[in-house]
């Protein structure tokens, strides 16, 4: 369940930091935000597929450690982020 290259400039163009970020935690977590609900979308359809089961709680696992970080680092930027992307709440 990959992104689209025209999806994946809109994340980026939405949680840039500067001109030149591609790469910063707040894309990444933004983007696995948007691959999280496409392959939870996918499943609730198709209910037996165990491996995707098992890569959608990775990713899951892999935000939440990534928003810990952000959240250790800057409290505002933290709830900013997740106030933008819609998630806990």
């Amino acid at each position: 369940m990959s992104l689209d290259t025209a999806k994946k400039q809109k994340l980026i163009a939405s949680h840039q930091i500067h001109a030149t970020d591609t790469g910063s935690v707040e894309i990444q977590v933004a983007m696995l935000s948007e691959r999280i609900s496409k392959l939870s979308d996918h499943l609730q359809k198709n209910n037996h597929d165990y491996a995707s089961r098992q890569g959608l709680l990775k990713m899951i696992g892999r935000r939440k450690r990534m928003l810990s970080y952000i959240k250790s680092k800057s409290t505002k930027n933290y709830t900013d982020l997740i106030k933008k992307i819609g998630i806990r709440g």
